[in-house]
C-alpha cells in the first residue's frame, strides 16, 4: 500500500454536528466501556459523512472522544482508503482501473473524469467533483465499474457516465445500477443456461437408500 498523508492545508478546528455526536454516542455504546475504541471506524465514517473528509483536527477530537492516542486515530485513517485526507468534491467518483474493469474500457472512463474534472485527487474547479482510481470493488461481471458517493454505476461507456455527470451538475439524482440494465449481475442479453426449470426444482429427485444402514432407519 502506498504511504498517505493528511493535506497540507489543514482547518483550524473541528466540531462534531449533534446529529454526529448522537450516532458517535450510539456506536460508542455498542462497546463495554473498556473497549469503546473498537467504535473509531464507524464514527470516522461518520466524520467523513459531515465533513467530507477526515482532517487533523477531526482526528484530535476523535481521539479525544474514545481517550485513545491521536496517532492510533491517525494509522486508521491512513490505513483505509474509504477515508479521504483531502478535501474532496460534492461528488467523489472511485473509478476501477483493475484488470477486469480496464479490459472493459476503464481507460475510457479516466479521460472522461480527467476532461471533465481534472487529474485524479483533484476537485473540480466549481467544487462538484474529484475522483481517484480503486483496485478491485467486486463487481467485476459488471465492469467498468465507477462507485460515485456510496452506490455503484456498472456496465458504463464514457458516454454513460457523461451524462450521470450531467445529471449531477443540473442537481439532478441519478440511479445506482448497470447503465445498460442487466439485472444484478444476470447475463447482458436474454438467459442462456438453467432455462428448464426441471434442473433445479427438484423433480427429477428420486428417493435412494443408502447402503450400510440399519433395518428400521
Amino acid at each position: 500500500m502506498s504511504v498517505r498523508r493528511l493535506a497540507a492545508d489543514q482547518p483550524a478546528s473541528f466540531t462534531f454536528s449533534p446529529e454526529t455526536m448522537e450516532k458517535a454516542r450510539w456506536w460508542i455504546a455498542k462497546y463495554p466501556p473498556e473497549r469503546k475504541q473498537s467504535a473509531i471506524i464507524p464514527i470516522m465514517w461518520l466524520v467523513q459523512k459531515q465533513e467530507g473528509w477526515v482532517s487533523e483536527p477531526s482526528i484530535q477530537a476523535m481521539a479525544k472522544l474514545l481517550e485513545m492516542p491521536p496517532i492510533r486515530v491517525l494509522e486508521v485513517a491512513t490505513f483505509y482508503t474509504m477515508f479521504h485526507l483531502a478535501p474532496v468534491g460534492k461528488h467523489h467518483f472511485q473509478l476501477c482501473g483493475t484488470t477486469p474493469c480496464m479490459l472493459r474500457g476503464a481507460e475510457d472512463l479516466k479521460k472522461v473524469c480527467k476532461s471533465r474534472i481534472g487529474e485524479k485527487h483533484t476537485v473540480s474547479a466549481d467544487g462538484m467533483f474529484s475522483w481517484e482510481e480503486v483496485e478491485c470493488v467486486g463487481a467485476c461481471v459488471n465492469a467498468p465499474v465507477v462507485a460515485i458517493d456510496d452506490y455503484y454505476h456498472e456496465d458504463l461507456t464514457p458516454e454513460a457516465l457523461e451524462a450521470l455527470m450531467d445529471k449531477l451538475a443540473r442537481g439532478e439524482k441519478i440511479e445506482p445500477g448497470s447503465a445498460i440494465g442487466r439485472q444484478t449481475s444476470a447475463p447482458e442479453n436474454a438467459q442462456k443456461t438453467l432455462t428448464d426449470p426441471s434442473l433445479y426444482d427438484g423433480s427429477l429427485a428420486r428417493p435412494i437408500k443408502l447402503p450400510g444402514l440399519p433395518e428400521n432407519a
